[in-house]
């Protein structure tokens, strides 16, 4: 009898232990990005996912697949939606094309107008209410089957490179400068400067032909890798165009569904790790590629002409209010993050201040 009790106990336990064994299954997830393999964020994903791997004991794979292994850049978005592939990287204002929105999250010029940095406007998604303005921008705005996460933060972007120093905005104004299109671009010819929107594989060419005299692209550990010190040597860092910029990651809704709750909630952890994780890289890595185009390339690291914050800023909010009177999910976005910053922006100003003073203090006093 006990033998006959026992043999059922062990069926019985291997009966219950069957649902675990399947719910452990495990998962491939090919992530089609928008750079190629030598880049940084290529680089920073291959650690996220090793991560996550890690972190789900083997259950979800990432496969990190460069730019143009399955799709282009901007086909992207479209390519997880229809489930071409199950996941995709790249920067959410790629698609302003599609809902204009999609700018105040991927690189709100100016901070959206309103003075928000890099690290506030992080504040704002995860604590004041842009997580979800963005979960609408995806399921009712941009209507794909797509769920996103945002985790490499990039900016502050620098304002540029020039062939000659520019001391004013009159300066600035008379330079043909490569910007980024769309809004930002927009902004600066609102400024009345000649803005030339480029690819950025077409920028030296472009300048060792004449035809631009000054260009943006992203920030010293980028634009030593595109070797930009080649056409220019006048480096301005302090720009407002992308003072925020923020590149994320989409997943196929479908499947992310057949994800197990856990495993989804490992993945989000993840990516507000990979926030920090990218902030703290990127104050290093351009504090080093910044040394290295003044010691070695000789470039001359200027200050932004005073005047050039207030005409910027003057200027946005200008395009922002034209856009958010034609756009209602425009408006909406652009009303949290005002209601935000007029929390938050003031505060963040001060407290900051005491970091400049202090930094800069000891930087005079000879950074010893």
């Amino acid at each position: 009898m006990k033998s006959f009790l026992f043999g059922c106990a062990v069926a019985v336990s291997a009966i219950l232990a069957a649902p675990q064994v399947s719910a452990q299954q495990s998962f491939k997830m090919r992530m089609q990005t928008a750079v190629p393999a030598a880049a940084d964020e290529f680089k920073m994903l291959q650690k996220f996912s090793q991560r996550v791997d890690a972190m789900t004991g083997g259950r979800l794979k990432i496969e990190v697949l460069p730019d143009g292994a399955v799709v282009g850049a901007f086909e992207i978005l479209d390519a997880v939606d229809k489930g071409l592939v199950e996941s995709g990287f790249a920067w959410t204002h790629y698609w302003s094309g599609k809902q204009p929105a999609a700018m105040l999250f991927g690189s709100p010029s100016g901070g959206s107008g309103l003075g928000m940095d890099q690290m506030s406007w992080i504040s704002w998604f995860l604590e004041g209410g842009g997580k979800e303005l963005y979960r609408e921008l995806f399921e009712q705005h941009l209507k794909v089957n797509v769920v996103g996460f945002v985790l490499q933060p990039v900016g502050p972007e620098a304002l540029g490179w020039f062939k000659e120093p520019i001391r004013n905005m009159a300066d600035l104004q008379k330079r043909r400068f490569r910007t980024p299109p769309g809004i930002p671009g927009a902004i600066y010819k609102e400024m009345g400067v000649p803005a030339i929107a480029l690819p950025g594989g077409e920028i030296i060419p472009s300048a060792e032909r004449g035809v631009l005299d000054g260009a943006e692209w992203c920030c010293p550990v980028t634009d030593l890798a595109y070797g930009f010190h080649r056409a220019f040597k006048y480096y301005y860092l302090q720009g407002l165009h992308q003072n925020t910029v923020n590149a994320d990651v989409y997943i196929n809704k479908t499947f992310w569904n057949k994800l197990p709750k856990d495993v989804q909630a490992i993945f989000e952890g993840a990516a507000n790790a990979s926030l920090m994780e990218s902030i703290a890289y990127r104050i290093r890595a351009n504090a080093l590629a910044l040394a290295e185009l003044t010691s070695k390339h000789g470039v001359q690291v200027m200050e932004t002409p005073p005047d050039y914050v207030p005409a910027f800023m003057a200027a946005t909010k200008k395009v922002l209010a034209e856009q958010a009177a034609k756009d209602p999910f425009f408006k909406k976005v652009l009303d949290s993050q005002a209601q935000f910053a007029r929390q938050v922006v003031p505060y963040w100003v001060s407290i900051q201040k005491l970091n400049y003073d202090v930094g800069d203090a000891w930087v005079k006093g000879g950074a010893k």
